[in-house]
Protein backbone atom coordinates (compact mmCIF):
# COMPACT_ATOMS: atom_id res chain seq x y z
CA UNK A 1 0.00 0.00 0.00
CA UNK A 2 1.78 3.43 -1.01
CA UNK A 3 -1.38 5.78 -0.66
CA UNK A 4 -1.72 7.28 2.85
CA UNK A 5 -5.53 7.01 4.84
CA UNK A 6 -6.13 10.57 5.41
CA UNK A 7 -6.28 10.04 8.96
CA UNK A 8 -2.48 9.41 9.01
CA UNK A 9 -1.49 12.53 7.19
CA UNK A 10 -3.28 14.60 10.04
CA UNK A 11 -1.81 12.42 12.45
CA UNK A 12 1.56 13.27 11.17
CA UNK A 13 0.41 17.02 10.65
CA UNK A 14 -0.12 16.86 14.28
CA UNK A 15 3.40 16.69 15.00
CA UNK A 16 5.06 19.43 13.10
CA UNK A 17 1.77 21.44 14.24
CA UNK A 18 3.74 20.58 18.29
CA UNK A 19 7.20 21.20 16.97
CA UNK A 20 6.44 24.53 15.96
CA UNK A 21 4.79 25.51 19.05
CA UNK A 22 8.81 25.66 19.66
CA UNK A 23 10.43 26.53 16.55
CA UNK A 24 7.78 29.00 15.00
CA UNK A 25 7.76 30.70 18.66
CA UNK A 26 11.26 30.50 19.37
CA UNK A 27 12.37 31.74 16.06
CA UNK A 28 9.82 34.62 16.48
CA UNK A 29 9.73 36.37 19.53
CA UNK A 30 12.98 34.75 21.14
CA UNK A 31 15.19 37.59 20.07
CA UNK A 32 13.00 40.39 20.91
CA UNK A 33 12.12 38.00 24.43
CA UNK A 34 16.23 38.08 25.01
CA UNK A 35 16.59 41.90 24.53
CA UNK A 36 13.86 43.78 25.86
CA UNK A 37 12.43 41.39 28.73
CA UNK A 38 15.32 39.12 29.18
CA UNK A 39 18.02 42.02 29.42
CA UNK A 40 20.36 40.87 27.34
CA UNK A 41 22.32 43.09 24.44
CA UNK A 42 22.01 42.32 21.05
CA UNK A 43 25.31 41.85 20.26
CA UNK A 44 25.23 39.06 23.11
CA UNK A 45 22.51 37.43 22.05
CA UNK A 46 23.24 37.07 18.02
CA UNK A 47 26.50 35.44 19.97
CA UNK A 48 24.24 32.79 21.55
CA UNK A 49 22.15 32.23 18.40
CA UNK A 50 25.24 31.39 16.59
CA UNK A 51 27.58 29.42 19.17
CA UNK A 52 24.07 27.14 19.65
CA UNK A 53 24.24 26.21 16.27
CA UNK A 54 27.50 24.77 16.30
CA UNK A 55 25.96 21.88 18.74
CA UNK A 56 23.50 21.58 16.39
CA UNK A 57 26.07 20.55 13.51
CA UNK A 58 26.84 17.20 15.86
CA UNK A 59 23.55 16.51 17.71
CA UNK A 60 21.58 16.34 14.68
CA UNK A 61 24.01 13.96 12.57
CA UNK A 62 24.72 11.57 16.33
CA UNK A 63 20.42 11.48 16.45
CA UNK A 64 19.65 10.31 12.46
CA UNK A 65 23.02 7.45 13.17
CA UNK A 66 21.24 6.73 16.32
CA UNK A 67 17.41 7.08 14.75
CA UNK A 68 18.79 4.95 11.92
CA UNK A 69 20.07 1.96 14.04
CA UNK A 70 16.95 1.99 16.53
CA UNK A 71 14.58 -1.17 16.48
CA UNK A 72 11.79 -1.51 18.30
CA UNK A 73 8.46 -2.77 17.89
CA UNK A 74 7.17 0.58 17.04
CA UNK A 75 9.65 1.32 14.30
CA UNK A 76 13.00 3.33 14.45
CA UNK A 77 11.57 6.66 14.46
CA UNK A 78 8.31 6.90 16.16
CA UNK A 79 9.38 5.77 19.29
CA UNK A 80 11.99 9.07 19.47
CA UNK A 81 8.41 11.47 19.05
CA UNK A 82 7.60 9.61 22.11
CA UNK A 83 10.57 9.99 24.25
CA UNK A 84 11.79 13.40 23.42
CA UNK A 85 8.47 15.28 24.35
CA UNK A 86 8.62 15.55 27.92
CA UNK A 87 12.08 17.19 27.68
CA UNK A 88 11.18 19.49 24.78
CA UNK A 89 8.39 20.62 26.58
CA UNK A 90 10.16 21.48 29.72
CA UNK A 91 13.14 23.37 28.34
CA UNK A 92 10.19 25.46 26.15
CA UNK A 93 9.01 26.82 29.14
CA UNK A 94 12.45 27.20 30.74
CA UNK A 95 13.81 28.89 28.14
CA UNK A 96 10.85 31.88 28.65
CA UNK A 97 11.34 31.57 32.46
CA UNK A 98 13.59 35.08 33.57
CA UNK A 99 15.31 34.04 36.75
CA UNK A 100 16.59 36.86 39.11
CA UNK A 101 19.76 36.56 38.44
CA UNK A 102 23.08 39.01 37.88
CA UNK A 103 23.80 39.71 34.08
CA UNK A 104 26.36 36.76 33.46
CA UNK A 105 23.95 34.88 35.50
CA UNK A 106 21.28 35.40 33.07
CA UNK A 107 23.83 34.64 30.24
CA UNK A 108 24.89 31.45 31.44
CA UNK A 109 21.37 30.44 32.21
CA UNK A 110 20.05 31.46 28.50
CA UNK A 111 23.22 29.38 27.23
CA UNK A 112 21.81 26.69 28.73
CA UNK A 113 18.57 26.66 28.82
CA UNK A 114 18.65 27.50 24.61
CA UNK A 115 20.94 24.62 24.36
CA UNK A 116 18.61 21.84 26.28
CA UNK A 117 15.92 23.58 24.14
CA UNK A 118 17.90 22.63 20.69
CA UNK A 119 18.95 19.40 21.77
CA UNK A 120 15.09 18.36 23.01
CA UNK A 121 14.14 19.78 19.55
CA UNK A 122 17.11 17.33 17.75
CA UNK A 123 15.55 14.87 19.65
CA UNK A 124 12.29 14.71 18.68
CA UNK A 125 12.45 16.91 14.84
CA UNK A 126 15.09 14.58 13.47
CA UNK A 127 13.53 11.20 14.18
CA UNK A 128 9.88 12.84 13.06
CA UNK A 129 11.31 14.11 9.68
CA UNK A 130 13.16 11.27 8.90
CA UNK A 131 9.98 9.01 9.88
CA UNK A 132 8.35 10.82 6.31
CA UNK A 133 10.92 8.76 4.25
CA UNK A 134 9.67 5.87 5.53
CA UNK A 135 5.97 6.31 5.74
CA UNK A 136 5.35 5.34 2.16
CA UNK A 137 7.60 4.55 -0.94
CA UNK A 138 5.57 7.49 -3.05
CA UNK A 139 7.52 10.07 -3.81
CA UNK A 140 4.02 12.13 -4.87
CA UNK A 141 2.37 10.93 -1.56
CA UNK A 142 5.26 12.62 0.02
CA UNK A 143 5.07 15.65 -1.94
CA UNK A 144 1.00 15.41 -0.21
CA UNK A 145 2.13 14.46 3.04
CA UNK A 146 4.63 17.37 3.32
CA UNK A 147 1.85 19.69 2.14
CA UNK A 148 0.06 17.91 5.25
CA UNK A 149 2.72 18.06 7.66
CA UNK A 150 3.45 22.22 6.89
CA UNK A 151 -0.39 22.68 7.22
CA UNK A 152 -0.05 21.23 10.93
CA UNK A 153 3.12 23.73 11.43
CA UNK A 154 1.87 26.60 10.44
CA UNK A 155 -1.30 26.14 12.48
CA UNK A 156 1.31 25.17 15.25
CA UNK A 157 3.01 28.83 14.72
CA UNK A 158 -0.23 30.98 14.20
CA UNK A 159 -1.58 29.76 17.66
CA UNK A 160 2.34 30.96 18.90
CA UNK A 161 2.83 34.10 17.01
CA UNK A 162 -0.83 34.89 16.56
CA UNK A 163 -1.85 34.61 19.97
CA UNK A 164 1.63 34.93 22.16
CA UNK A 165 1.79 38.72 22.51
CA UNK A 166 -2.24 38.80 23.48
CA UNK A 167 -1.00 35.53 25.97
CA UNK A 168 1.36 37.83 27.90
CA UNK A 169 -0.46 40.91 28.12
CA UNK A 170 -3.29 38.80 29.85
CA UNK A 171 -1.00 36.60 31.87
CA UNK A 172 1.75 38.73 33.11
CA UNK A 173 -0.83 41.72 33.59
CA UNK A 174 1.93 44.71 32.92
CA UNK A 175 4.72 41.88 33.84
CA UNK A 176 6.10 40.60 30.70
CA UNK A 177 8.48 38.07 32.22
CA UNK A 178 6.00 36.14 34.33
CA UNK A 179 3.27 36.26 31.04
CA UNK A 180 5.79 35.05 28.84
CA UNK A 181 6.66 32.30 31.68
CA UNK A 182 2.96 31.30 31.81
CA UNK A 183 1.95 31.63 28.04
CA UNK A 184 4.55 28.92 27.58
CA UNK A 185 2.93 26.35 30.21
CA UNK A 186 -0.20 26.22 27.90
CA UNK A 187 1.82 25.44 24.54
CA UNK A 188 3.62 22.55 26.78
CA UNK A 189 0.61 21.44 27.58
CA UNK A 190 -0.60 21.69 24.24
CA UNK A 191 2.40 19.89 22.44
CA UNK A 192 2.19 17.01 24.57
CA UNK A 193 -1.03 15.97 23.63
CA UNK A 194 -0.20 16.46 19.65
CA UNK A 195 2.90 14.61 19.85
CA UNK A 196 1.28 11.88 20.87
CA UNK A 197 -1.29 11.81 18.54
CA UNK A 198 1.33 11.68 15.89
CA UNK A 199 3.36 8.88 17.71
CA UNK A 200 -0.34 6.71 18.00
CA UNK A 201 -1.67 7.66 14.36
CA UNK A 202 1.01 6.72 11.76
CA UNK A 203 3.28 3.87 10.89
CA UNK A 204 6.60 2.80 9.32
CA UNK A 205 6.40 0.84 5.83
CA UNK A 206 10.16 1.16 4.58
CA UNK A 207 12.26 -0.57 6.81
CA UNK A 208 15.80 0.26 5.25
CA UNK A 209 18.58 -2.24 5.59
CA UNK A 210 21.45 -0.66 8.21
CA UNK A 211 24.86 -1.90 7.79
CA UNK A 212 25.02 -4.16 11.38
CA UNK A 213 29.07 -4.45 10.93
CA UNK A 214 29.74 -2.60 13.30
CA UNK A 215 28.10 -1.04 16.20
CA UNK A 216 26.85 1.87 16.87
CA UNK A 217 29.18 2.76 19.47
CA UNK A 218 32.11 2.33 16.77
CA UNK A 219 30.47 4.39 14.34
CA UNK A 220 30.08 6.96 17.35
CA UNK A 221 34.09 6.72 17.57
CA UNK A 222 34.49 7.20 14.39
CA UNK A 223 32.58 10.30 13.93
CA UNK A 224 34.27 11.89 16.90
CA UNK A 225 37.30 11.72 14.58
CA UNK A 226 35.80 13.05 11.89
CA UNK A 227 34.31 15.86 13.47
CA UNK A 228 36.91 18.64 12.12
CA UNK A 229 34.89 17.96 8.75
CA UNK A 230 31.70 19.28 10.73
CA UNK A 231 33.10 21.68 13.66
CA UNK A 232 35.55 23.36 11.13
CA UNK A 233 33.55 24.93 8.52
CA UNK A 234 31.19 25.72 10.55
CA UNK A 235 33.44 27.58 13.09
CA UNK A 236 34.86 29.57 10.36
CA UNK A 237 31.71 30.27 9.09
CA UNK A 238 30.22 31.90 12.50
CA UNK A 239 33.35 34.02 13.26
CA UNK A 240 33.45 35.54 9.72
CA UNK A 241 30.03 36.24 10.43
CA UNK A 242 30.40 38.15 13.82
CA UNK A 243 33.00 39.08 13.53
CA UNK A 244 34.09 40.24 9.55
CA UNK A 245 37.44 41.33 9.76
CA UNK A 246 40.64 39.79 8.09
CA UNK A 247 41.55 37.42 10.51
CA UNK A 248 38.17 35.96 10.32
CA UNK A 249 38.35 35.91 6.58
CA UNK A 250 42.16 34.17 6.20
CA UNK A 251 40.86 31.72 9.08
CA UNK A 252 37.97 30.80 6.80
CA UNK A 253 39.59 30.85 3.41
CA UNK A 254 42.06 28.33 4.57
CA UNK A 255 39.80 25.91 6.42
CA UNK A 256 37.49 25.65 3.29
CA UNK A 257 40.55 25.30 1.33
CA UNK A 258 41.98 22.39 3.35
CA UNK A 259 38.25 20.79 3.69
CA UNK A 260 38.17 20.63 -0.45
CA UNK A 261 41.50 18.21 -0.21
CA UNK A 262 40.48 16.63 2.70
CA UNK A 263 36.98 15.64 0.68
CA UNK A 264 38.21 15.17 -2.81
CA UNK A 265 40.98 12.52 -1.05
CA UNK A 266 38.49 11.14 0.98
CA UNK A 267 36.32 10.35 -2.55
CA UNK A 268 39.23 8.95 -4.33
CA UNK A 269 39.61 6.46 -1.24
CA UNK A 270 38.42 2.48 -1.84
CA UNK A 271 35.36 1.89 -0.10
CA UNK A 272 37.04 -1.03 1.39
CA UNK A 273 39.56 1.22 3.00
CA UNK A 274 36.59 3.41 4.68
CA UNK A 275 34.42 3.42 7.77
CA UNK A 276 30.93 3.20 8.35
CA UNK A 277 30.79 6.86 9.04
CA UNK A 278 33.46 7.56 5.94
CA UNK A 279 31.08 5.91 3.40
CA UNK A 280 28.07 7.78 4.96
CA UNK A 281 29.71 10.82 4.22
CA UNK A 282 30.73 10.28 0.51
CA UNK A 283 27.73 8.87 -0.17
CA UNK A 284 25.90 12.39 1.26
CA UNK A 285 29.21 14.20 -0.24
CA UNK A 286 28.63 12.43 -4.20
CA UNK A 287 24.73 13.13 -3.85
CA UNK A 288 24.56 16.04 -5.93
CA UNK A 289 20.54 16.23 -4.99
CA UNK A 290 21.18 16.36 -1.70
CA UNK A 291 23.98 18.87 -1.76
CA UNK A 292 21.83 21.65 -3.67
CA UNK A 293 19.01 20.94 -1.75
CA UNK A 294 21.69 21.28 1.52
CA UNK A 295 22.26 24.91 -0.14
CA UNK A 296 18.43 25.54 -0.30
CA UNK A 297 17.95 24.76 3.27
CA UNK A 298 20.03 27.18 4.80
CA UNK A 299 18.92 29.78 2.05
CA UNK A 300 15.04 29.45 2.31
CA UNK A 301 15.16 29.03 6.30
CA UNK A 302 17.76 32.61 6.06
CA UNK A 303 14.78 34.46 3.77
CA UNK A 304 12.05 33.00 5.88
CA UNK A 305 14.29 33.56 9.61
CA UNK A 306 15.03 36.82 8.61
CA UNK A 307 11.29 38.34 8.20
CA UNK A 308 9.66 36.23 11.00
CA UNK A 309 12.57 37.52 13.12
CA UNK A 310 12.06 41.02 12.41
CA UNK A 311 8.41 41.16 12.71
CA UNK A 312 8.23 41.57 16.27
CA UNK A 313 10.93 44.30 16.20
CA UNK A 314 9.07 46.00 12.95
CA UNK A 315 5.43 46.62 14.66
CA UNK A 316 6.41 47.43 18.07
CA UNK A 317 9.04 50.36 16.23
CA UNK A 318 7.81 50.63 13.07
CA UNK A 319 4.63 50.28 13.13
CA UNK A 320 3.75 51.78 16.93
CA UNK A 321 1.47 48.73 17.62
CA UNK A 322 2.95 45.54 19.33
CA UNK A 323 -0.04 44.06 19.67
CA UNK A 324 -0.67 43.97 15.66
CA UNK A 325 2.36 41.63 15.13
CA UNK A 326 0.14 39.24 16.18
CA UNK A 327 -2.78 40.21 14.12
CA UNK A 328 -0.29 40.09 11.27
CA UNK A 329 0.94 36.38 12.08
CA UNK A 330 -2.13 35.04 12.29
CA UNK A 331 -2.40 36.64 8.76
CA UNK A 332 0.57 35.07 7.18
CA UNK A 333 -0.22 31.45 8.90
CA UNK A 334 -3.49 31.11 7.45
CA UNK A 335 -2.41 31.86 4.15
CA UNK A 336 0.70 29.75 4.76
CA UNK A 337 -1.80 26.94 5.38
CA UNK A 338 -3.30 27.77 2.04
CA UNK A 339 0.03 27.65 0.46
CA UNK A 340 1.49 24.49 1.50
CA UNK A 341 -2.05 22.53 0.98
CA UNK A 342 -1.49 23.82 -2.38
CA UNK A 343 1.57 22.88 -2.96
CA UNK A 344 1.20 18.81 -3.83
CA UNK A 345 -1.46 20.28 -6.91
CA UNK A 346 0.99 23.22 -8.17
CA UNK A 347 4.69 20.66 -8.22
CA UNK A 348 1.62 17.91 -10.30
CA UNK A 349 1.38 20.48 -12.86
CA UNK A 350 5.15 22.41 -12.57
CA UNK A 351 7.52 19.38 -11.36
CA UNK A 352 9.08 20.34 -7.78
CA UNK A 353 11.96 22.05 -9.53
CA UNK A 354 10.32 24.79 -11.02
CA UNK A 355 7.83 25.28 -8.32
CA UNK A 356 10.46 26.05 -6.14
CA UNK A 357 12.29 28.35 -8.40
CA UNK A 358 8.79 30.05 -8.96
CA UNK A 359 7.71 30.34 -5.57
CA UNK A 360 11.52 31.78 -4.39
CA UNK A 361 11.44 34.11 -7.39
CA UNK A 362 7.76 35.00 -6.79
CA UNK A 363 8.31 35.84 -2.83
CA UNK A 364 11.46 37.57 -2.71
CA UNK A 365 10.29 40.50 -5.07
CA UNK A 366 7.03 40.61 -3.00
CA UNK A 367 9.59 40.57 -0.25
CA UNK A 368 11.59 43.58 -1.28
CA UNK A 369 8.59 45.59 -2.14
CA UNK A 370 8.84 46.49 1.60
CA UNK A 371 11.54 49.01 1.40
CA UNK A 372 9.12 51.24 -0.13
CA UNK A 373 6.19 51.10 1.98
CA UNK A 374 5.27 54.05 4.21
CA UNK A 375 5.63 53.57 7.86
CA UNK A 376 2.70 52.71 9.53
CA UNK A 377 0.42 51.86 6.03
CA UNK A 378 -1.17 49.07 7.67
CA UNK A 379 -2.82 47.48 4.45
CA UNK A 380 0.18 47.58 2.19
CA UNK A 381 2.57 45.84 4.99
CA UNK A 382 -0.43 43.12 5.15
CA UNK A 383 -1.18 42.42 1.34
CA UNK A 384 2.50 42.15 0.34
CA UNK A 385 3.25 39.96 3.74
CA UNK A 386 0.03 37.51 2.66
CA UNK A 387 1.07 37.52 -0.82
CA UNK A 388 4.69 36.52 -0.40
CA UNK A 389 4.10 34.05 2.40
CA UNK A 390 1.74 32.05 0.07
CA UNK A 391 4.91 31.29 -2.10
CA UNK A 392 7.15 31.41 0.89
CA UNK A 393 5.18 28.71 2.08
CA UNK A 394 5.98 26.37 -0.17
CA UNK A 395 9.85 26.19 0.21
CA UNK A 396 9.61 23.94 3.37
CA UNK A 397 6.48 21.98 1.99
CA UNK A 398 9.35 20.85 -1.01
CA UNK A 399 12.52 20.84 0.85
CA UNK A 400 11.40 18.20 2.76
CA UNK A 401 9.53 15.93 0.17
CA UNK A 402 12.60 16.29 -1.98
CA UNK A 403 14.73 15.07 0.77
CA UNK A 404 13.30 11.64 0.59
CA UNK A 405 13.54 11.75 -2.95
CA UNK A 406 17.66 12.17 -2.32
CA UNK A 407 17.36 9.52 0.48
CA UNK A 408 15.88 7.26 -2.95
CA UNK A 409 18.73 8.32 -5.03
CA UNK A 410 21.16 7.71 -2.86
CA UNK A 411 19.56 4.16 -2.49
CA UNK A 412 19.18 4.16 -5.78
CA UNK A 413 22.26 4.84 -6.78
CA UNK A 414 24.51 3.10 -3.78
CA UNK A 415 22.40 0.55 -2.20
CA UNK A 416 22.37 2.10 0.92
CA UNK A 417 20.15 4.16 2.18
CA UNK A 418 20.36 6.43 5.89
CA UNK A 419 16.98 7.71 5.61
CA UNK A 420 17.50 9.52 9.66
CA UNK A 421 21.23 10.90 8.58
CA UNK A 422 19.92 12.44 5.14
CA UNK A 423 17.08 14.41 7.10
CA UNK A 424 19.16 15.44 9.91
CA UNK A 425 21.50 16.93 7.83
CA UNK A 426 18.22 18.16 6.25
CA UNK A 427 17.00 19.76 9.92
CA UNK A 428 20.09 20.83 10.56
CA UNK A 429 20.91 23.47 7.57
CA UNK A 430 17.28 24.40 8.31
CA UNK A 431 17.88 25.10 12.40
CA UNK A 432 21.24 26.82 11.21
CA UNK A 433 20.04 29.01 8.82
CA UNK A 434 17.23 29.85 11.75
CA UNK A 435 19.59 30.81 14.19
CA UNK A 436 22.16 32.41 11.65
CA UNK A 437 18.88 34.69 10.49
CA UNK A 438 18.25 35.46 13.94
CA UNK A 439 21.57 36.31 14.84
CA UNK A 440 21.76 38.68 11.03
CA UNK A 441 18.60 40.46 12.22
CA UNK A 442 20.59 40.90 15.72
CA UNK A 443 23.80 41.70 14.19
CA UNK A 444 22.05 43.95 11.98
CA UNK A 445 20.50 45.76 14.80
CA UNK A 446 23.39 46.60 16.60
CA UNK A 447 25.28 48.18 13.71
CA UNK A 448 22.50 50.54 13.40
CA UNK A 449 23.21 51.06 17.61
CA UNK A 450 19.48 49.39 18.51
CA UNK A 451 19.77 48.16 22.75
CA UNK A 452 16.50 47.15 23.55
CA UNK A 453 17.12 48.59 27.42
CA UNK A 454 17.24 51.94 26.04
CA UNK A 455 14.47 53.37 23.80
CA UNK A 456 16.52 56.45 22.38
CA UNK A 457 18.59 54.16 20.12
CA UNK A 458 15.34 53.21 18.74
CA UNK A 459 15.01 55.80 16.41
CA UNK A 460 18.55 55.36 14.61
CA UNK A 461 17.75 51.65 14.77
CA UNK A 462 14.74 51.62 12.23
CA UNK A 463 16.36 51.63 8.76
CA UNK A 464 18.24 48.28 9.45
CA UNK A 465 14.64 47.23 10.47
CA UNK A 466 12.88 48.90 6.88
CA UNK A 467 16.12 46.48 5.46
CA UNK A 468 15.38 43.09 7.42
CA UNK A 469 12.11 43.27 6.04
CA UNK A 470 12.80 43.88 2.68
CA UNK A 471 15.95 43.91 0.40
CA UNK A 472 18.09 41.36 3.26
CA UNK A 473 15.65 38.93 3.35
CA UNK A 474 15.24 38.91 -0.35
CA UNK A 475 18.56 38.50 -1.31
CA UNK A 476 18.60 34.79 0.04
CA UNK A 477 15.63 34.25 -1.90
CA UNK A 478 17.09 35.27 -5.17
CA UNK A 479 20.22 33.24 -4.47
CA UNK A 480 18.29 30.55 -3.74
CA UNK A 481 16.66 30.58 -7.07
CA UNK A 482 19.69 30.63 -8.75
CA UNK A 483 21.03 27.80 -7.13
CA UNK A 484 18.04 25.34 -7.60
CA UNK A 485 18.31 25.83 -11.40
CA UNK A 486 21.42 23.21 -11.10
CA UNK A 487 18.86 20.49 -9.43
CA UNK A 488 19.36 17.12 -11.38
CA UNK A 489 16.21 15.31 -10.75
CA UNK A 490 12.62 15.96 -12.73
CA UNK A 491 9.55 14.15 -11.81
CA UNK A 492 10.28 11.21 -14.32
CA UNK A 493 13.38 10.48 -12.89
CA UNK A 494 11.75 10.30 -9.60
CA UNK A 495 9.12 8.11 -10.93
CA UNK A 496 11.65 5.54 -12.47
CA UNK A 497 14.24 5.42 -9.46
CA UNK A 498 11.07 4.86 -7.24
CA UNK A 499 9.22 1.86 -9.33
CA UNK A 500 13.02 0.23 -9.29
CA UNK A 501 13.66 0.56 -5.82
CA UNK A 502 10.29 -1.11 -5.27
CA UNK A 503 11.06 -4.05 -7.20
CA UNK A 504 14.46 -4.51 -5.69
CA UNK A 505 12.90 -4.25 -1.89
CA UNK A 506 10.64 -7.00 -3.75
CA UNK A 507 13.19 -9.01 -4.92
CA UNK A 508 15.15 -8.92 -1.80
CA UNK A 509 12.27 -10.03 -0.22
CA UNK A 510 11.33 -13.44 -2.35
CA UNK A 511 14.92 -14.35 -1.59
Amino acid sequence: MTKLPFYEKVGYAMGDAAANLVWRGALAYLAVFYTDTFGLTAAAAAMLFLVVRLSDGVTDIIMGMIADRTNTRWGKFRPWILWSTPFLALFMVLAFTTPDLSYTGKLIYAYVTYIGLTLAYTLNNVPYSALMGVMTPSDTERTSLSGFRFAGAFAGGLLVMGFLPDLVAYFGDGNDAMGYQYSMYLFAAILIVLMVITFASTKERIIPEIDESTSLKAELGDLLKNLPFIILPLLSVTLFFYYRDIYSGLFFIVVMASMWVLIKGLIKKSPDDMSGTQRDMVDLLTNKPWLILLGMGFLTMMFNGIKYGTIAYYFKYQVGDELMAGKYFIALLVVSILGALATGYLSSKLGKRKLFIVSLILSGLLTACFYWVPKGNIQAIFILGCSAEFFAAMMPTLFFTMLGDSADYSEWKNGRRATGLIYSAGTFVQKTGGGFAGALVLVVLAGYGYDGMDKATVEASLPGMQLLMSWIPAAFAFAGAALMIFYPLTSKENQQIGDELIQRRANLVSV
